[in-house]
């Protein structure tokens, strides 16, 4: 049978694509096999209501569809998504052209900065050109084929702008390679103009055959695994820094028969975090600027580093003054782009199977006992440092550790905690002990403002099916619930539950913290420190309970002056009515925006400018300087 004599079925562009995403599969880390997209997100307007959207409704009963609220809510909601199934499974985003697809850029980024999956669907101006300029067009002066969608391209890892329906045959292939990539994954971008969306062709019948997608897993090369293996031998302080590749690949299991093999502490990146179990001897606590004195100590005086999927990113090296400066570095890594970063030895290769012929090139080798007995030293004095942290004082006020230490108490093996931004970040991943392996959605690649409040939407989807006991909770703080809280209602709308602790702290109080400390005055940060008669005692304020509960959610508000039995008390009944009435709780909290944990460690970052009359010594709390008379 000739190339032409294929059986063909005739479908419009979005119909075939809609019948080619429910063809493909996807195996999960324990092998069973999963549909590669979980659905899709949407939020319709002319560029794709009539083409893309008459598909997806005509495959509703196979492929689920969640409205959204805002298009970066709901794109942010895919990327957590992402994560919670350890990049085995996708969710789709789709919005209408112009202010609807911009709105999505943001979360490109945040899945490009985290090399995690999630296909993007904007709807794109006509083709044809016939009608321009359209509604929600921007018109290019110098370039007719240029849209708003050409935004997406540094921020997608594949982008594509589909102008005939035949070249779906082409461009699909590779919309699946990078989804389930581990060295290429990212945000993919099909751009669809509406005329193109409802064109049709005669598609081969066999573009829709099911068809599994497992992840490979490279092999590292003989010669780089030779001169790594001759580097952890000489070394007399080896740590491990395990990231984010070790969870994707499923090594967490490989890493601690590692680490106990060779007796080597491991310290976690932001995207590592609960990959060792804790407690454990060599289980050094999170890393960086963010992270933990121990794991910090023992980076300063380590002779060889060996990193495993990691992208060494600056919280994570404390802006490389974490490590001594004559530190050798092992990276291992599925990406080359990634694995040859500073200078270090690079070992392209799953991170899973590389440990494992690793552990064999270093048979009968282990570090000397003393190393590992530091770690176990370092480790015991964070935590009691951290418990001191948690007990508090009765003084009225709240700390962010407090409000951690309360969850993560609570939080069960069957749970999942997920933050981003503000002062959260640094009390996960420096405090947080871990209840289960790859138990945290800490997205500090981006550190997205508002992930925290749209992705558990994504996530509790995707716990809800790996993890039907279990229930996902979201940390932070005031100026992200203010900034994107409307995929609130799109959870309790689906019925999708999960917890949400609201840091009540007046205002943005960890960029004020940074502000401050780096000698420049207390400005547009905290709302006492912003203009307008709000800034003043008893000025306008968000009822946040209220908000909360208009947008049809359970609602626990732990009154001010509350002390850490309380509000024990009040997320212990945030977790009951999420659960029983099966929709998002917020518990609202307030908190004491200049307490917090600090892991002793540097970040680069701007210092201010002298200015004319500025009063340069500090004035009252650390870090507060004040205008000179």
């Amino acid at each position: 049978m000739t190339e032409d004599d294929q059986p063909t079925v005739r479908l419009s562009t979005a119909q075939a694509l809609v019948r080619w995403m429910l063809a493909q599969r996807s195996e999960l880390l324990d092998g069973a096999e999963a549909p590669l997209f979980g659905g899709v997100f949407a939020i319709f307007g002319h560029g794709n209501v009539l083409g893309l959207g008459t598909a997806l409704a005509e495959a509703r009963e196979q492929l689920p569809v969640w409205r959204g609220q805002t298009e970066e809510g709901m794109a942010l909601a895919a990327v957590a998504y992402a994560r919670a199934t350890d990049r085995r499974q996708v969710m789709a985003a789709t919005s209408s052209i112009g202010p609807g697809a911009l709105n999505m850029v943001t979360a490109a980024g945040v899945a490009h900065a985290n090399r995690l999956p999630v296909l993007l669907l904007p709807g794109d101006t006509f083709a044809g050109r016939a009608p321009d300029p359209v509604l929600q067009q921007v018109e290019h002066f110098g370039d007719p084929t240029i849209s708003v969608n050409d935004a997406f391209r540094p921020v997608a890892r594949y982008f594509d702008r589909i102008t005939r329906p035949e070249q779906l045959l082409a461009t699909l292939p590779q919309v699946a390679r990078v989804l389930t990539d581990p060295a290429d994954t990212g945000p993919v971008v099909l751009a669809l103009p509406q005329d193109v969306q409802v064109e049709e062709f005669d598609f081969p019948a066999r573009m829709f055959q099911p068809r599994l997608h497992r992840v490979p897993r490279q092999r590292p090369d003989a010669r780089d695994l030779a001169d790594a293996a001759g580097i952890l031998r000489a070394a007399e302080r080896p740590l491990i820094v395990a990231g984010g590749g070790v969870r994707y690949s499923g090594a967490a299991g490989q890493l601690l028969a590692f680490a106990q093999a060779h007796q080597i502490p491991v310290a976690e990146t932001s995207a590592g975090r609960t990959l060792m179990p804790d407690p454990h001897p060599l289980n050094a606590g999170g890393l960086g600027t963010i992270g933990s004195a121990s794991a910090n100590a023992l980076a300063a005086v380590a002779d060889v580093v060996l990193a495993v999927g990691t992208r060494l990113q600056d919280f994570t090296t404390s802006s490389w003054s974490v490590f001594a400066a004559d530190v050798r570095i092992v990276s291992v890594n599925a990406a080359r782009f990634d694995a040859v970063k500073h200078a270090g030895s690079a070992v392209v290769g799953d991170a899973q199977a590389t440990l494992a012929e690793l552990d064999r090139a270093l048979a009968g080798w282990h570090a000397p006992p003393a190393w590992a007995e530091r770690a176990v030293t370092e480790r015991a004095a964070w935590d009691a440092h951290i418990d001191t942290l948690r007990a508090g004082a009765s003084d009225g006020s709240l700390s962010y550790a407090q409000v951690v230490g309360v969850v993560n108490e609570a939080s069960t093996a069957e749970d999942y905690v997920l933050g981003s931004s503000g002062g959260i970040p640094g009390e996960l991943n420096g405090g947080w002990r871990a209840t289960a392996v790859a138990s945290m959605d800490l997205e500090y690649g981006f550190s997205c403002m508002g992930y925290e409040i749209a992705g558990p939407w994504g996530a509790s989807i995707a716990w809800a099916a790996s993890h039907p006991n279990g229930i996902v909770t979201a940390l932070l703080g005031d100026g992200s619930y203010l900034m994107l809280n409307s995929e609130l209602f799109s959870a309790a709308f689906a019925g999708h539950r999960f917890v949400a602790v609201l840091c009540d702290n007046g205002g943005y109080a960890v960029i004020h913290r940074l502000q401050t400390g780096q000698g420049a005055a207390g400005f547009n940060n905290l709302l006492a420190d912003c203009a307008g008669p709000g800034a003043e005692p008893g000025g306008v304020r968000v009822d946040f309970a209220a908000h909360a509960a208009s947008l049809g959610c359970a609602v626990v508000d732990v009154p001010a002056g509350a002390d850490v039995a309380q509000l024990r008390a009040g997320y212990a009944r945030a977790r009951e009515l999420a659960v029983a009435e099966n929709r998002p709780a917020v518990l609202v909290c307030r908190t004491d925006p200049s307490a917090w944990t600090e892991s002793g460690a540097w970040w680069e970052v701007g210092v201010p400018r002298s200015l004319p009359g500025f009063d340069a010594h500090q004035q009252g709390k650390a870090g507060q300087l004040r205008w000179s008379r």
